[in-house]
């Protein structure tokens, strides 16, 4: 008898709820509210002290908060509004720390208001599987309570990668979560990674006056972006005086009690004050003894699921970052809401939008959605490209904003849109006007409907219209 029969044979008539969902992420939230809307009794069991897991404690909240106070810093301090002061403004690293601890609180508080008008109880501390149906979960008081449930959600998100050979607990050594509790203020900063999380913060240390080397082990930074946007990026954060290795590896991190030396495999030693580690995450489940419910996880902590996100477990579902990509925290929403669907329905056509949009909030931010160049070109798509640069929008010269472009890539002969692809102020919020459009079915996704529209004036959404007809001029 297999183990899903088992399990079938020996399930009880009464659960203490409906369904249970470990962890209070964004995977987690769209879940339990999703859940509880359609007359289920849902509890959610978090870890921590505090609802909204990593995503509002240590990564998306406030790394987010940290680079606005960053990027309102050098706004001030390239403003001529302000050029007779005879110095510019220095801010530490934890002054603007506590900007973002009050952020990270007004989330907390929010969200833990969701869960109590909705009538979900929150119970603390951490879970483990017993069986199928039940778990237990130990309070930081070392007490132990037995729980049970007809259905469960693994919401348990991920955390830093953290290679054995490098000593974390050195006070200058961090990772993406560390990082938070520094308190010194770094004159150099060795970024290991360079991914979304390592270009994020070396963009905020370098805004802070901070020497940056990012050390990357491609060939280029963010290779997933369009290769015209990626290159926007590399020379930024250049042109701002970050040091970028491309093809490194490191043989070895040495803290000492004044900083840190990494020497890479190709011989290369350098010192800093402090050491980020941001290359790779895993998830949540090394804790969950997943294997006594006959849930496997991978080497990267990540669970495999169907369609509707459902694991090998016929009662058990997984959302978010736990099962991998997109490892996005609005995709993990929109998971956990499908996914509770399914649990009620059997089943559920809801799915993820095809083309979701993609926000990399380094200075000046990124955003994308769609096709990029390298991808149409290699699928043999007849694409056209339209550019507007936005130093020439009234919006970008007023707000002193002038480096940036929006880029629409769009079918040659049918005119429909393939592809947003925008670097620069408010690049994450512009880039939903051109996703609205491509979400449309049919002829209502044309490149021509920029040019028929009547935007608002001055604004950077016009850049739309600009691009457009940059665009549709280069068709013959």
């Amino acid at each position: 008898m297999s183990k899903k029969e088992q399990q079938s044979t020996s399930v009880p008539t009464q659960f203490d709820y409906d369904a249970i969902v470990i962890g209070t992420g964004p995977g987690g939230e769209g879940a339990a509210m999703s859940l509880t809307k359609q007359g289920l009794n849902v509890a959610v069991v978090e870890r921590h002290s505090d609802v909204g897991g990593g995503c509002t404690h240590w990564g998306t909240i406030p790394s987010k908060a940290l680079r606005h106070s960053v990027e309102r810093l050098i706004e001030f301090n390239n403003s001529p509004l302000f050029s007779s002061r005879r110095e510019t403004l220095h801010l530490k690293f934890r002054d603007i720390l506590a900007h973002a601890q009050g952020v990270v609180g007004k989330q907390i508080r929010m969200r833990h208001g969701f869960y109590e008008r909705n009538g979900v109880r929150i119970i603390h501390g951490e879970a483990q599987f017993v069986d199928g149906h039940a778990i237990d979960v130990k309070r930081s008081d070392g007490t132990t309570d037995r729980i049970t449930a007809k259905q469960f959600v693994l919401a348990t998100g991920s955390r830093p990668y953290r290679p054995a050979d490098i000593d974390f607990e050195h006070p200058r050594v961090y990772d993406s979560d560390s990082i938070l509790n520094m308190k010194h203020d770094p004159r150099s900063i060795i970024i290991y990674g360079a991914g979304v999380i390592g270009c994020e913060y070396a963009s905020i240390f370098r805004g802070l006056n901070v020497k940056v080397d990012l050390i990357n082990s491609r060939d280029a930074l963010l290779s997933f972006l369009d290769a015209e946007i990626s290159d926007a990026l590399s020379y930024h954060l250049r042109n701002n005086g970050a040091i970028i290795r491309h093809c490194e590896e490191y043989e070895s991190v040495t803290g000492d009690e004044t900083g840190v030396v990494v020497k890479l495999k190709s011989g290369k030693r350098m010192r800093a004050d402090c050491f980020l580690f941001a290359n790779g995450r895993t998830g949540n489940t090394d804790t969950l003894n997943l294997d006594t419910v006959g849930v496997a996880a991978n080497s990267r902590g990540q669970v495999k699921v169907n369609e509707h996100y459902c694991t090998e477990v016929n009662n058990i579902y997984a959302v978010g970052d736990v099962i991998g990509y997109p490892s996005l925290a609005s995709a993990a929403y929109d998971q956990g809401r499908i996914a509770a669907d399914a649990m009620v329905l059997g089943s559920c056509e809801t799915k993820l939008i095809a083309d979701i949009p993609t926000g990399i909030y380094t200075i000046p931010e990124i955003s994308s959605v769609g096709k990029t160049e390298q991808e149409l070109t290699e699928l043999k798509v007849p694409y056209e490209v339209g550019r507007a640069q936005f130093k020439h929008l009234a919006r970008a010269q007023i707000s002193e904003q002038p480096v940036g472009t929006l880029k629409i890539l769009f079918h040659r002969d049918t005119k429909e849109i393939l592809g947003i692809h925008c670097f620069g102020e408010r690049a994450a919020e512009i880039v939903h006007i051109g996703q609205a459009i491509m979400e449309q079915n049919g002829s209502g996704n044309n490149i021509e409907y920029f040019v028929h529209t009547t935007f608002n004036y001055p604004t950077m959404a016009e850049a739309y219209r600009v691009a457009a007809l940059n665009g549709l001029n280069r068709l013959f």
